[in-house]
């Protein structure tokens, strides 16, 4: 299908929902017609108000919501001065392609690459052109993977299909806007009705008799009804206008094996999930573990510290690459199966290009390390621009898990206050527990519900796990805070705490034997005063 059938076919499907929202207010022009000739004036009045107040979510959805102007991506936008060596090979994949180049190649923070085009006219008329390639991405792929990827991106250029985004989008956001607020009135009626009902119980409550069953019935009925056909539009249009968008990636891939290479681009998106679930964990885990701390990782490792978690997991995640990612397949998503993907390229005959000796894609990068920092400056939010840098991984590890084990210990500090007074110190805990308080003190602490359902013996068995890992918490910081323990940064597991030796043992042995039905504090108090 060529570019102007296929921009037609975006219209056509736009106009249908137009189409559908115009039939809807004329049934409700008929029904209100029909019920003024009827002659019945108080039902008339109902009708028309029910009428008017169906009609309101219906205008706004056609006309009174704006489609959002598609503003370019956040990134590092790079020139050809900056970036030579990177701005000539998607120069050279483009006239491979035979398509345009971008004006424009912006660097990004995650694990992607993708092309926008600020086309008109429906798409028919050309626009300015942007290509984002995101520096985690680079990080994880090899020079043959990337030229794979972007030659992937160019494929849609050559095919137009970034040209038709805007009138798809319209579309989609146009139909899903007015489904949202009719069932947001919906939800009103019902949750109105139910206060209704509910206000009536208390009344009843009050003079002694049984409350009713709370049941909203009918309200909100008719904005649901009213939904259903914009609803089945819906799914027709996301069925209809994403159906086509799976030849557009098959299309697209072949025309990356094409000029990549069969290894290259099946290697690519075999790497591509396991390189988003490297990202997704390295953020969660690493990047962001001191924001509690208020602390961040150094200059240019926020994003630029995955390549630390990518060299110390390799075996980990080359176990990942064999494994093809499980998809369900949903007849709206746009992209068929990545598992489809890779076996329909591997099937294609041999092309005699191999990966062997191929260079890392940031090599294409003037200076990776200050591409990193600078893309940190223009992606990072303000808030995090304000925290702290930590001098380097080891202390941000150190210090993040630090005010992790504090948090962790401040119930069991509050519990000591209320229960015995001081501090809540370690030693105020010490001292509570001498004075036959520990499970008092245990009583305070956060409880499931089955802990908190039970009574006697199992209660306190629920508890004793509980304290203890609090206990645990706290008598770690009081270490930490005296130099006898730290954590110890890792790349291939989680961080360690490290105690001098003989500590680890005698720190196990001191905390079960404070919280046994008759406690006993001397070990660890022993432990303590030796760190002092």
């Amino acid at each position: 299908m060529g570019a102007t059938l296929r921009a037609v076919r975006a219209l056509v499907l736009l106009a249908g929902f137009y189409l559908l929202g115009f039939v809807m207010l004329g049934v409700l022009v008929a029904v209100d017609w029909a019920v003024a000739e009827g002659g019945v004036g108080g039902v008339t009045a109902k009708v028309w108000i029910v009428s008017a107040l169906l009609a309101i979510p219906i205008v706004q959805g056609m006309f009174a919501l704006r489609t959002p102007k598609d503003e370019p991506l956040p990134g590092l936008s790079v020139t050809e001065q900056r970036e030579p060596a990177l701005w000539a090979a998607v120069r050279k994949l483009a006239e491979q392609t035979g398509t345009r180049a971008p004006d424009e190649i912006l660097l990004t923070p995650d694990v992607n690459a993708a092309v926008s085009e600020d086309a008109t006219f429906l798409g028919l008329r050309p626009g300015r052109r942007r290509m984002y390639i995101g520096l985690p991405l680079m990080a994880g792929l090899s020079e043959p993977q990337l030229q794979a990827v972007l030659a992937h991106e160019f494929g849609h250029y050559t095919n137009h299909d970034t040209r038709l985004a805007a009138i798809t989008l319209r579309g989609r956001l146009q139909v899903m806007r007015t489904v949202a607020s009719l069932h947001e009135r919906s939800r009103k009626k019902v949750a109105k009705e139910e206060a209704k009902q509910e206000k009536k119980n208390a009344k009843r409550l009050a003079k002694g008799k049984e409350a009713g069953e709370v049941d909203a019935g009918s309200a909100g009925l008719s904005y649901r009804l009213a939904a259903k056909p914009f609803l089945w539009y819906g799914t027709f249009y996301l069925r209809a206008s994403q159906g086509v968008g799976r030849r557009q990636e098959l299309a697209a891939d072949l025309a990356a094996a094409r000029i990549a290479g069969r290894d290259a681009t099946a290697s690519a998106l075999r790497e591509i999930p396991v390189l988003d679930a490297a990202h997704g964990f390295y953020m969660q885990s690493y990047a962001t573990l001191g924001t509690g701390a208020g602390l961040l990782p150094p200059s240019g490792e926020v994003f630029g510290g995955l390549r630390h978690l990518l060299a110390g997991r390799a075996d980990e995640l080359d176990e990942m690459r064999q494994a093809l990612p499980e998809e369900e397949l949903s007849p709206y998503d746009s992209h068929p199966p990545i598992a489809e993907r890779i076996a329909r390229i591997e099937q294609l005959p041999d092309d005699g290009r191999a990966l062997t000796d191929a260079r890392p894609a940031l090599a294409l990068l003037t200076d990776p390390a200050r591409s990193f920092a600078e893309l940190e400056r223009s992606a990072l939010t303000p808030e995090a621009h304000q925290l702290r840098r930590a001098a380097d991984w080891p202390q941000l590890v150190n210090d993040s898990m630090l005010w992790h084990a504090d948090q962790d210990a401040e119930p069991l500090r509050t519990a000591v206050t209320e229960v015995h007074g001081g501090d809540g110190s370690l030693d105020a805990f010490l001292d509570a527990v001498d004075a036959g308080r520990l499970w008092e003190v245990a009583e305070r602490l956060p409880k499931s519900q089955e802990a908190q359902a039970a009574t006697g013996r199992a209660a306190r068995e629920f508890a004793r796990p509980q304290i203890r890992a609090r206990l645990s918490r706290m008598t770690v910081v009081e270490l930490a805070r005296l130099g006898r323990a730290h954590w110890e940064l890792s790349w291939t597991d989680a961080a360690r705490l490290s105690l001098p030796d003989g500590d680890e043992e005698e720190l196990k042995q001191a905390l079960d034997a404070a919280v046994e039905d008759v406690p006993d504090t001397r070990e660890l108090r022993r432990l303590l005063a030796r760190a002092r």
